[in-house]
């Protein structure tokens, strides 16, 4: 007999503080999984500064150096194998799971994974793994293959695309998008506060790009983009969003954010640029204030939360016709898709945009809407336990 209420243990390597997509999708979809009555755990990376076992909003927490990518890049995954098998095992002992849920365990580490599956095998659990991202490289194509993943769930039919292009079969992949707090993201929010800290925003036209800083994200094509805008609307202001707590694999964030700050100077766009790092409450303040959100993204984005937040408040969006984007912004429906790297072609969209308020209002009215049809925080909870329910 299938069970009504569920223990699902997930894995993943970040949560908040650290900051970024994935963190954000599980800030979303496991609390909603306990509204539901299931008892959901998360083993999750270190944090300094952070307790390693605390609730978060019904959610049980439990943080390990062994799961901080940060920390493992620096040190190396060599001689580890005891420790994570000790690790998993406790966490699967105690939390009795039905299912476990890893979120980009194709990826990073051969040990983490082949633990985990030897793990469920020996209990006769389900093991799914959502593909967040995809890679160009070997360790992707062994870990996506070999590894038994009872299923696959891709957050965007172009990352399910990738896996089906390295041979895997496209039944064993479903395609759930995330989805979006939309009370939270929700037009009408009280901007006082965001106002009072950065003066500098006030009676200005605020382009917002919310994508952290990068220059996969395409902030170096913005900076560009915004020379050009400039010229037209010498009030206008890109806000940047810098982050300080991010799985940085490969430590590139310090080196991007030097080039990014050397580019605006280069412009002479100082006082028309602002980057800083601001909490979700002050995000959501920028969004309400902008006249236009960016993501001109210069890699295969998988997905890309930011663009459902635009929408969610109502934002008019301009993206690049890279990875799962183009599946969620429409070009001329709630948004414009404009050709890679092409930094005019977006300068011209953002000029249209500030002159044509009410095409920029309908873009904005179109995407809420979008936002209520098909990416609400209940439908991607419902979905993803649906996937579950097939395979217990």
């Amino acid at each position: 007999m299938k069970k009504d209420k569920l223990n699902i243990a997930h894995l993943h390597w970040g949560f908040p503080p650290i900051v970024g997509g994935v963190e954000t999708h599980l800030t979303i979809i496991l609390p909603e999984m306990v509204k539901k009555g299931h008892s959901v755990s998360l083993l999750t990376g270190a944090v300094e500064g952070v307790d390693g076992r605390y609730k978060y909003e019904g959610v049980d927490i439990l943080r390990t150096p062994l799961m901080d990518l940060n920390w493992l890049f620096k040190r190396g995954l060599k001689g580890l194998d005891d420790e994570i098998t000790h690790v998993f095992s406790s966490f699967v002992e105690e939390t009795k799971p039905d299912v476990i849920h890893t979120h980009n365990m194709h990826y990073f580490s051969e040990i983490h994974a082949r633990t985990i599956e030897r793990l469920a095998k020996k209990r006769g659990i389900p093991f799914l793994v959502t593909a967040h991202n995809v890679w160009d490289d070997l360790l992707f194509m062994d870990l996506t293959h070999k590894i038994d993943w009872t299923h696959i769930i891709a957050v965007s039919h172009y990352i399910k695309k990738e896996i089906i292009g390295i041979g895997v079969d496209d039944t064993k992949v479903t395609v759930v998008h995330h989805g979006i707090d939309q009370k939270k993201y929700s037009p009408g929010i009280n901007t006082s506060h965001v106002l009072k800290k950065y003066p500098q925003l006030k009676d200005k036209i605020i382009i917002f790009h919310p994508a952290r800083i990068g220059l996969a994200k395409g902030c170096d094509v913005s900076v560009k983009a915004m020379g050009i805008v400039k010229q037209k609307y010498p009030d206008i202001m890109l806000v940047l969003a810098g982050a300080k707590n991010i799985i940085d694999w490969g430590a590139t964030q310090q080196k991007d954010i030097a080039y990014l700050v050397s580019l605006v100077k280069h412009f002479d766009m100082d006082k028309n640029v602002l980057i800083d790092m601001y909490s979700l409450d002050e995000v959501r303040q920028i969004y309400e204030l902008c006249n236009v959100c960016l993501y001109p993204s210069t890699s295969p984005e998988p997905f890309g939360l930011t663009m459902l937040e635009a929408m969610s408040m109502a934002k008019a969006m301009v993206v690049t016709n890279m990875g799962g984007m183009p599946e969620i912004i429409r070009d001329g429906i709630n948004g414009f898709v404009i050709p890679v790297r092409d930094f005019e072609a977006l300068a011209a969209k953002i000029c249209q945009l500030i002159e044509d308020t009410k095409l920029r209002n309908r873009f904005g009215y179109t995407g809420r809407q979008i936002v209520e049809s098909h990416y609400t925080k209940e439908m991607v909870t419902k979905e993803t336990l649906g996937v579950y329910k097939r395979f217990l």
